[in-house]
């Protein structure tokens, strides 16, 4: 493990490889929950892939303030888009390596979700840690900080509306086979999902051969 600062991260859902290679070089990371929520984000989008290439899935949320609602307030919308989510996420991943070890963690917090964003969030980050063998401390913020000091702030680097080029970012990823690899070529840096069906407990090696730069 890298030397490095506490990180600030976005509260994201099933975020790419490359905040997960992050989380596996800092022993602190916090995770935004005061921010005021932006749409489009890390924080409601993920992507995996599909026999047609890459598939971008979107949480429906609900901000109770409007335009003011802070991330910890926003609110997960209506009653079939997880349903919806896990038929997705097992149509493409059913014939992967290691989809039957890890589905039925997946599956039940899919099935029953919490109330609001941060809490499924902070569930599916949690458990995608403990699985690819990371053991970072994972605390939320205490309040909002627009310039926080002692810290690296990513909290603008992961998908947001405009890509933003950011001190440590993966400069290649590493290959491996992926379940549609024989019709499409490889697609670096989707969600952890895919490295973790795919790889299964070899996962903390494979975020362990990424260096940032």
């Amino acid at each position: 493990m890298q030397n490095l600062p506490e990180v600030l991260l976005p509260l994201a859902c099933l975020p790419d490889v490359e905040y997960f290679v992050w989380l596996s070089n800092t022993a602190q990371a916090r995770l935004e929950i005061h921010e005021t929520y932006p749409k489009q984000t890390c924080r409601t989008r993920y992507r995996i892939a599909s026999a047609e290439g890459t598939l971008q899935l979107s949480v429906p949320v609900i901000r109770q303030d409007g335009n003011h609602t802070p991330t910890n307030r926003v609110l997960l919308a209506g009653t079939d888009w997880n349903r919806i989510h896990w038929r997705t996420i097992e149509s493409a991943y059913n014939k992967s390596p290691f989809f039957l070890y890890y589905k039925d963690d997946f599956e039940a917090i899919f099935a029953t979700p919490p109330a609001l964003l941060m809490d499924f969030n902070f569930r599916l980050l949690k458990l995608c840690c403990s699985l690819s063998g990371i053991r970072t401390t994972l605390s939320p913020t205490v309040n909002y900080e627009k310039q926080p000091d002692n810290c690296i702030d990513l909290r603008q680097s992961f998908m947001p509306k405009q890509p933003v080029k950011h001190k440590g970012s993966v400069a290649l990823f590493k290959p491996y086979i992926q379940v549609f690899s024989d019709r499409n070529p490889f697609i670096p840096n989707l969600s952890i999902l895919d490295v973790l069906f795919n790889l299964g407990p070899a996962t903390a090696d494979y975020l362990k051969q990424h260096e940032l730069v």
